[in-house]
């Protein structure tokens, strides 16, 4: 394999976890069960949660040095908070009518959740490309440069599977909502090729958007996803989701990362 082709099939391997997460839409029925729509959200909160921690929050400090280096992370986390709170201000929100349970309501959370996981999305490409640029100008190894996109694109099946099947269960058809996860990574290759072309400059803000990624998804999951499958009955559904979600990126960002 020569270096070329290392480097595309690197770039493209997280959005092609992302694309078979969002294929998961085509073996589920149209009309899914209350039980099993709260347990995807408790899941896909888990998953969120513990990528947040592991894939960006804890490698935005660690490019830091000294007790300032939580700095960047501070700012980039609350950035991300304000972001989708202005997103969420300027479109049509969940509570405005008291009933969660509109038109409105279902297509601004499964939007909101799209773009969270796309700005999450972004910044984890810009870390393969990191890798990349690192494998050739140093004496690290490309293959590990592999592994990483490996481990991201794991990380991603569950993640395009969050968005595709809430989308193909408001009545969208297998196909759209199939589009729409996958696009949700398209990002990933585009942030690690940015920053091979402008590696010196994009490197230096790298703290800043993985903090402000972790920030959307924490916001999404906070102020939309935990609310929403805590309601009505069998909440307890959404709390078993959210440990298998957590516990399986967690292992993911360990083992993978």
């Amino acid at each position: 394999m020569t270096d070329i082709q290392a480097v595309i099939i690197a770039l493209m391997i997280p959005f092609l976890g992302t694309v078979l997460g969002s294929s998961f839409v085509f073996f589920m029925k149209r009309d899914m069960s209350e039980t099993l729509r709260k347990a995807l959200m408790g899941f896909a909160s888990g998953v969120m949660v513990a990528a947040s921690v592991w894939s960006l929050l804890i490698p935005s400090i660690e490019m830091g040095t000294g007790k300032a280096a939580v700095i960047p992370t501070a700012v980039g986390l609350l950035a991300g908070f304000a972001f989708l709170l202005l997103i969420d201000y300027v479109t049509p929100h969940l509570h405005m009518t008291g009933d969660r349970e509109g038109p409105k309501s279902r297509l601004s959370r499964t939007t909101m959740l799209s773009l969270a996981v796309t700005i999450h999305n972004f910044p984890e490409g810009m870390v393969v490309g990191v890798a990349i640029a690192g494998a050739l100008t140093s004496d690290f190894n490309i293959m590990s440069a592999l592994a990483l996109s490996i481990g991201i694109a794991i990380q991603n099946i569950p993640e395009g599977a969050i968005i595709s099947m809430p989308l193909r269960a408001e009545g969208n058809s297998r196909m759209r909502s199939f589009v729409i996860g996958s696009l949700s990574g398209i990002v990933e290759p585009i942030g690690g090729l940015l920053v091979l072309l402008l590696a010196t400059w994009v490197t230096s803000i790298m703290p800043y958007m993985l903090s402000f990624a972790a920030g959307a998804m924490l916001y999404v999951v906070i102020e939309e996803l935990i609310p929403e499958a805590s309601q009505g009955k069998h909440s307890n559904i959404n709390t078993i989701g959210f440990a298998i979600g957590f516990v399986l990126m967690m292992v993911l960002d360990v083992v993978m990362g």
